[in-house]
């Protein structure tokens, strides 16, 4: 059936870098003539907002609940990286993304997970080697070849390593970097492994470092890695190589906004407002070569009309010509979706998680390596401090805020591995996760054994969840997919992750978002203290203690 409309407002043309009153005709999906006119409405009609870089499954939903948030704030499509759940499920897991996102209308752009496992390090659920990497390319609903996190296997070169990145070249996908902290010479050998992207970069020297050696950067702003304010120059100083990204993001912090959120804060900071939309609305699409277009005639219609371009606060999507939001209502509908898992750990008792002295790293002094945990960085610092000795166990210290941490497999049989961490600040209770980063094994934090032990069994009893604990209540928020994800609609999954982090936050934390910041601390491939299902990491060795 043909479908005709016109709509007016004031077109803004970023790449030409101009704004003027016209009339867009949409026939059958797609954007037939822009017709400058007069007394056009005092609105704004620009192409949709593009996340650069994200992974789904962090906000804890399934691809056609997050469309159902996403579009509200003008965001029409995602560079996908499925990597998380393709740790728990392997390639499965990777379709099952990609089947549901077809079920709704909006855009995801799925990339063949690179690193699966992430390291040798640590128990995943699955490994994606490079045949089967190369298998994912082939297929048309994969655009690029997700962050090759293993930066170690490229510099040396590493067999496996090279053959997932000469696929992708091979069919002329790009290849998506993360390399935290790589500057100079061992940059410049990664990137001329034809690695095109970072997002990792959480100074603006390091930026500036891969930008000179043809490297585009991707600003991050997520729930708990934030380098907005550390970059945020490089989009006038830059513009043709930026691009705008969350990576990692909560339900309720994709509620309150999206991509339009940091181009209204980067205009609010001087930045040009068409650099600004071309690294939101543009770069992602000329360098992954997406088919959403660019909002001119002949080009699907994807774009968005907003109020102004100080707030960016959007007034209607539109997703292949069909409106899919408008005054903050979501037409996207729920999509009613199986469930797969992989998940096999038994209840734990407090005996489990004891530290004995004599098992427990320490150097000459006496001193043990106690994780840093850093609000708003995904990287961590090691200190060496004096433990905390009871009965010749070593406890959590809520005076000095040195926490117990406990990271438990998920896929099979195995003994719990314990760490400390300081800056949760906890004063009472725990909080335990199956979504932790990047092989997704139970991660737990707490004050004390008992209240860690009932935290980490609430998640497995769920099969998978987030839990927090107190002296006089749980909650517990289920994730049946993978471990990661929830079927339910985002809105009431939102409601109940708004409600259980602030009960996390109320046992005394001053993290922003310490669910989030808990899912990296088992994150190995980010230095430079983590600890895994196999023990305490050193990320600047890369090696267990």
């Amino acid at each position: 059936m043909e479908t005709t409309f016109t709509l007016s407002g004031q077109y803004v043309d970023i790449l030409s870098k101009h704004i003027y009153p016209a009339t867009l005709t949409i026939k059958n999906g797609l954007i037939e003539s822009i017709l400058p006119c007069e007394d056009a409405p005092n609105h704004f009609i620009m192409p949709g907002f593009i996340d650069s870089h994200v992974h789904i499954e962090s906000s804890m939903l399934i691809p056609s609940a997050f469309a159902r948030l996403a579009v509200v704030h003008g965001t029409i499509g995602t560079i996908s990286d499925p990597h998380e759940i393709a740790n728990v499920c392997g390639v499965e897991g990777v379709h099952y993304m990609i089947n549901n996102g077809k079920k709704v209308p909006f855009h995801f752009f799925f990339g063949a997970p690179s690193c699966v496992p992430a390291t040798t390090f640590e128990t995943a659920g699955a490994a994606i080697n490079s045949e089967a990497v190369a298998a994912l390319l082939a297929n048309e609903d994969i655009y690029y070849l997700s962050e090759m996190m293993n930066f170690p296997g490229v510099l040396f070169k590493d067999e496996e390593v090279m053959k997932k990145i000469a696929a992708a070249h091979k069919i002329g996908k790009p290849v998506d970097g993360h390399a935290p902290g790589l500057m100079g010479e061992q940059a410049k050998q990664y990137i001329q492994a034809g690695i095109s992207t970072d997002h990792e970069c959480f100074t603006i020297q390091e930026a500036v470092d891969k930008l000179s050696y043809g490297m585009k950067i991707l600003i991050r702003e997520g729930s708990a890695a934030k380098n907005f304010d550390a970059l945020y120059e490089l989009l006038d100083d830059h513009p043709h190589m930026m691009m705008l990204c969350s990576d990692d993001k909560h339900p309720d912090s994709l509620v309150d906004g999206h991509i339009n959120t940091l181009c209204a804060r980067a205009v609010a900071k001087g930045i040009d407002v068409f650099n600004v939309l071309r690294a939101a609305c543009i770069n992602p699409v000329l360098h992954y070569k997406l088919p959403t277009g660019e909002a001119r005639v002949g080009d699907p219609a994807n774009f968005i009309i907003v109020e102004d371009l100080t707030s960016f606060k959007v007034k209607q999507t539109f997703i292949n010509g069909a409106l899919v939001a408008k005054d903050g209502k979501s037409f996207v509908p729920v999509v009613e979706e199986a469930i797969i898992n992989q998940f096999d750990a038994a209840d734990i008792n407090i005996t489990a998680i004891q530290v004995e002295k004599q098992q427990y790293p320490m150097n000459e002094g006496g001193a043990i390596p106690v994780i840093e945990a850093i609000d708003g960085q995904l990287i961590t610092n090691c200190l060496w401090m004096t433990p905390t000795l009871i009965e010749n166990k070593i406890c959590s210290n809520t005076k000095q805020d040195i926490l117990k941490m406990v990271v438990y497999n998920r896929y099979y049989k195995a003994v719990p591995k314990m760490a400390f961490i300081k800056n949760f600040g906890f004063k009472q209770g725990a909080i335990a996760s199956t979504v932790a980063h990047d092989s997704h094994n139970i991660i737990a934090v707490g004050v004390d054994d008992e209240s860690i032990v009932k935290a980490i069994n609430l998640v497995i009893a769920e099969k998978g969840g987030i839990s927090c604990v107190n002296n006089q209540e749980q909650e517990v928020l289920g994730l049946p997919v993978a471990g990661l994800m929830s079927v339910q609609d985002p809105y009431i999954v939102a409601d109940a992750y708004t409600k259980i982090d602030l009960m996390a936050k109320s046992l005394g934390s001053e993290l922003s978002a310490p669910f989030m910041t808990l899912s990296f601390m088992a994150l190995l491939v980010i230095p430079h203290l983590k600890l895994s299902d196999k023990g305490l990491f050193d990320g600047d060795v890369f090696k267990l203690f």
